[in-house]
């Protein structure tokens, strides 16, 4: 099928399938009606992995590589709210490097929050969201330090990793850190799966931040968007079908589904 280059109903119908859904969810989210998100493995580590470092005595860190403000951020942002309020609770320090400036005032913020909401406020320290650099090797070299220095027992890597992904989590082996991945890299995903303890692929970064953030937006898109998911399946099936019964029978053979989403107003409503 080529591309369509105007608005025709069918595009309009499929809009409204999808994203009806969305807003939809995102509504019961706000009445407080409960949405039910599947939990992973690796968001059942989360706690284990804040609780590790707390029997430990030693710090948690939490980055988010070289994420910049992106929905991405977004998503990882509701990961750091959880464990930041975690590591309040339990007197655990938490270490946050950064690579990106505008990345990181945001960072700070979410974390402050977070320890404002467990009563902790005072407990929080500037400090511990430490700039690194915007180079990516110079930001992997500082994260090195960091873990080395501090022999973090635990390690959260949310975000978006390139190249420096397995410096990152080699440093984190190295000093016997539990580390938790997620990335939306899929080149990267690999590394992750060999060096860390428990990895979220994909979009299993956004079920998660949706899950232990209980964010009204977030929980609705997700339920909205795996919905939608399902109807692009069922249009796959049944276009299989149709292209199947046209190669069979092609004496009797039937429009394809994209005729009518190309089909103009005019064959719509017949010229009305």
């Amino acid at each position: 099928m080529t591309g369509i280059e105007h608005s025709t109903p069918g595009i309009l119908v499929l809009l409204v399938l999808f994203i009806g859904p969305v807003l939809y969810y995102i509504r019961r989210a706000r009445e407080g009606r409960k949405i039910f998100v599947r939990r992973i493995a690796g968001v059942d580590a989360v706690d284990e992995a804040i609780g590790r470092s707390a029997e430990l005595g030693r710090p948690v860190a939490f980055s988010t590589g070289l994420t910049s403000v992106s929905p991405v951020l977004y998503a990882c942002l509701g990961v750091l709210s959880y464990v930041s309020a975690k590591a309040a609770r339990y007197k655990s320090k938490l270490i946050v490097p950064q690579n990106n400036p505008e990345a990181m005032a945001i960072v700070e913020d979410v974390v402050r929050d977070a320890y404002r909401s467990v009563g902790k406020l005072s407990t929080f320290d500037p400090q511990s969201i430490v700039y690194l650099s915007q180079s990516q090797f110079a930001f992997a070299s500082g994260y090195m330090g960091i873990v080395h220095r501090e022999k973090v027992a635990t390690a959260f890597l949310f975000g978006y990793f390139a190249a420096e992904s397995l410096i990152l989590a080699e440093a984190g082996q190295q000093v016997g850190a539990m580390q938790v991945g997620a990335s939306v890299s899929p080149e990267q995903v690999p590394f992750f799966i060999c060096t860390c303890d428990f990895t979220l692929i994909g979009e299993e970064l956004y079920a998660s931040s949706a899950y232990l953030s209980r964010e009204a937006v977030q929980l609705g898109s997700l339920a909205g968007q795996d919905r939608a998911k399902l109807l692009f399946f069922l249009l796959i099936v049944i276009g299989v079908c149709i292209a199947t019964w046209n190669s069979v029978f092609p004496e009797a053979a039937i429009s394809n589904i994209d005729s009518w989403i190309r089909a103009g107003y005019g064959d719509w409503f017949g010229g009305m």
